[in-house]
């Protein structure tokens, strides 16, 4: 499939930047349902619904950020922008997950294997996260002192 000289070969952000903007609007309406007490979503989010703001933020920073980085019309290597994408969705989710399993949300962590498994996941995703935006940043900012000449 021949990649669109539009989008400098970084569709796959434009993809990514809208679904996790989907996902922040269909937070937005979970956080009027559980302002309204609908027994279903709050037993999706029995935690704190704090943690449903901070996905529904997370979620809006992300498309921000990634929708800003495709604007720059800057190609990107295939491992930043999936990084870039899988990074946004594993980051706001922690909230979510904190959101939905209240036992994730404590100061000491609980023992058993699915809050290592949160751990593992958390720390996956700030370092997949901070190498996808980084890496981004920096080719972005190096493109500005290309020599070719601006049209």
């Amino acid at each position: 499939m021949k990649e669109d000289p539009r989008h400098a070969g970084n569709v796959v952000l434009l993809r990514g930047g809208c679904l996790w903007l989907l996902a922040a609007l269909i937070l937005a309406w979970s956080l009027v349902a559980l302002n309204f007490g609908l027994p279903l979503i709050k037993d999706i989010f029995p935690g704190k619904t704090t943690r449903v703001l901070q996905a529904h933020i997370d979620f809006l920073l992300m498309t921000a950020l990634i929708l800003g980085l495709y604007a720059a019309k800057t190609p990107l290597p295939w491992h930043v922008r999936w990084a870039m994408v899988v990074g946004a969705f594993t980051n706001s989710s922690l909230f979510l997950l904190q959101a939905m399993f209240p036992a994730l949300d404590s100061p000491t962590p609980p023992e058993g294997v699915f809050p290592k498994i949160f751990l593992v996941y958390l720390l996956t995703s700030l370092v997949v996260t901070s190498y996808g935006f980084g890496k981004a940043a920096v080719i972005v900012f190096r493109s500005t002192f290309d020599a070719r000449p601006i049209k």
